[in-house]
């Protein structure tokens, strides 16, 4: 298979060297494409050279992955182009699922400059509907013409024909050229000014979240279905290439299918193209609004894992959300919506609607989906429903500094449709915040690394699933990773939010009735939040009564919230100083000034 040569060059690193190579000949082969975006000055502004550059980085890995068939697939052409189904026999003559009947070559195109624009669009139109179609989403057609007005076109074709902007699979690895796809993406994103980590998680943080989904599964057997993984958010497919390596480092045998939809229509094109490249269905790969236009309903998955947008709003999709909304459990988001500024909640909604009963996702979401919201409110509902299923099995605190774009803190969801015995009706929190190694040189915002260090610790903290602080020197001698990790009863997560009133006094002071009942008085409501393993009666007793013996409980208005303070959990009170020290301090302190006074009074 064309897939286990492509990723074959990557199976003897361990996965701290994988990350390294960003800043090795991955950054050099980005940085080649990057200049080549320097004939586009003048006739290009410098936000708009993703418009072109992007594409002809697909076009061009597309090319040298068919050069060397190139000949036996014009030769099969002329024997099957009277056919009328002839996909078939060019696509085996190819060795992909894509090919290309054109008589150009990049090279034959560099030598008719006179030519340029009508040699390069018969190259283009050679291609097989599934290349057109991703060109097309990224617009690329209108860019031809435009770079062929504004005399550019021939010079960008000849820079990619340059012999060290070659892309065959053999001499740069789908995997390798992820990593140059994410780098052009950030910089472009960049230009803008968009928020990069949109489309960009870095490789360390990804390892991370599909070594906690494979953890204790088994992929071996010849009976063991094909297992299927989703991203609903995929941008240039990653996160999907590397939990396809991470099973099949465990299981060479093992059949994982990947699918994803992506909304941005660039990283999308890089996305099916990366498919294609490695001999998946490129119907897997789906254009579109997860939460407008869901492409895969009625699909259901093992594994998702996913990176969605923080703090997005989602007012362009309201009008479809709401309305799957009221449509209860026949839609995705019947149990309760977030507020508008903040959609990251609904993906969460999304994948565990489209996970199998024993399926499992990693999805990384910001501090608001812990708390955000009161009870009875859309998110505490969201909560509320995970949490009483029993689908929440871990959340993980990633560093800060973890991501390209952001600094704040960030978390790995851990949600299993079926989870161990010995984990139900309990959650795991991890508190991996300091368990990082700093990186020699930030990239934008990204200050540290979840090195392979650092991934056994959180994934030991995981798999034995109790309260525990673990830790682990390095080898300079100078660092110790710390995780510290929480079990809880996800009873203790919950409260019962209780509504106080008062009686209304008149103006002698004594408590006015209404059919021998007192009215409320509106002005001195107030609201407690009971824990849920505590009884409200006997909490009402001793902490309201106590105060207010006039006091009663609304019981109409009561409700059941969900919230998750991570900081509460493991926040430690840092130690006083004792008070010797202090009053040591204190006369070390009266002597030095004594000791200036004298100076500056001459006594």
């Amino acid at each position: 298979m064309k897939s286990q040569i492509i990723l074959g060059r990557n199976e003897n690193m361990d996965t701290n060297e994988k990350i390294k190579i960003v800043g090795t000949n991955i950054q050099e082969k980005a940085n080649l494409i990057w200049n080549v975006a320097n004939s586009l000055f003048g006739a290009y502004k410098p936000h708009e050279y993703g418009l072109v550059i992007l594409p002809m980085v697909v076009i061009k890995r597309f090319h040298d992955c068919l050069l060397p068939t190139r000949e036996k697939v014009l030769t099969t052409y002329e024997k099957v182009k009277q056919l009328a189904v002839k996909d078939g026999f060019l696509r085996t003559a190819s060795g992909y699922r894509f090919y290309n009947i054109s008589q150009y070559t990049f090279e034959r195109l560099k030598a008719d400059p006179e030519n340029i624009k009508a040699n390069f669009e018969a190259y283009i139109n050679g291609f097989s509907d599934n290349v057109i179609d991703i060109l097309a989403n990224m617009g690329f057609f209108m860019q031809i013409e435009r770079m062929a007005d504004a005399g550019v076109l021939y010079q960008v074709i000849s820079d990619f024909t340059a012999d060290n902007a070659d892309m065959n699979p053999e001499k740069i690895s789908a995997i390798d050229m992820g990593y140059v796809f994410e780098n052009l993406v950030q910089r472009f994103s960049e230009s803008y000014a968009e928020e990069a980590g949109a489309h960009f998680t870095s490789r360390d943080i990804i390892y991370l979240m599909c070594d906690l989904l494979t953890m204790n599964e088994d992929f071996s057997g010849e009976d063991v279905p094909a297992k299927t993984v989703y991203d609903m958010a995929m941008g240039t497919s990653q996160m999907l290439t590397c939990m396809e390596e991470r099973v099949h480092a465990l299981d060479k045998e093992a059949e994982i299918i990947c699918y994803g939809q992506e909304i941005n229509p660039f990283t999308f094109g890089i996305a099916k193209a990366d498919m294609l490249i490695r001999g998946g269905d490129p119907e897997n790969m789906q254009f579109g609004d997860t939460l407008n236009a869901d492409k895969f309903k009625g699909y259901t998955f093992d594994y998702i894992i996913s990176n969605p947008p923080f703090g997005i709003n989602w007012k362009r999709e309201a009008a479809d959300v709401e309305k799957e909304h009221k449509l209860g459990d026949a839609g995705r988001f019947g149990v309760g919506l977030p507020q508008k500024s903040d959609g990251q909640m609904l993906f969460l909604l999304n994948g565990i609607a489209k996970l199998k009963d024993t399926g499992r996702m990693a999805i990384i979401q910001n501090g608001s989906a812990l708390f955000t919201g009161d009870a009875g409110s859309g998110p505490s509902e969201i909560r509320r429903y995970i949490i009483e299923n029993d689908w929440l099995d871990a959340i993980v605190q990633l560093p800060n500094d973890s991501f390209y774009n952001t600094g704040i803190a960030t978390y790995v969801w851990i949600i299993s449709k079926n989870k161990p015995e010995t984990h139900r009706e309990r959650i795991l929190l991890i508190d991996a915040s300091k368990c990082c190694e700093a990186r020699r040189r930030p990239i934008g915002k990204k200050r540290v690394d979840i090195t392979e260090s650092c991934r056994n610790l959180i994934t030991q903290a995981y798999g034995e699933y109790k309260s525990a602080i673990f830790t682990k020197d390095l080898d300079d001698q100078k660092t110790v990773l710390t995780c510290k990790s929480k079990v809880l009863d996800i009873i203790s997560l919950g409260y019962n939010k209780i509504t106080i009133e008062s009686p209304l006094l008149d103006a002698d002071g004594n408590i006015e009735l209404k059919k021998g009942k007192p009215i409320a008085d509106p002005s001195k409501r107030d609201t407690e939040n009971v824990p849920l393993n505590e009884d409200i009666d006997v909490y009402f007793k001793r902490q309201v009564l106590s105060y207010n013996p006039n006091a009663w409980i609304d019981q109409n208005k009561t409700k059941v919230g969900y919230e998750i303070p991570m900081t509460r959990f493991f926040y430690e009170f840092p130690s006083l100083e004792s008070l010797d020290n202090i009053i040591d301090e204190l006369r070390s302190l009266r002597e030095g000034l004594m000791s200036s006074l004298v100076e500056v009074l001459g006594q």
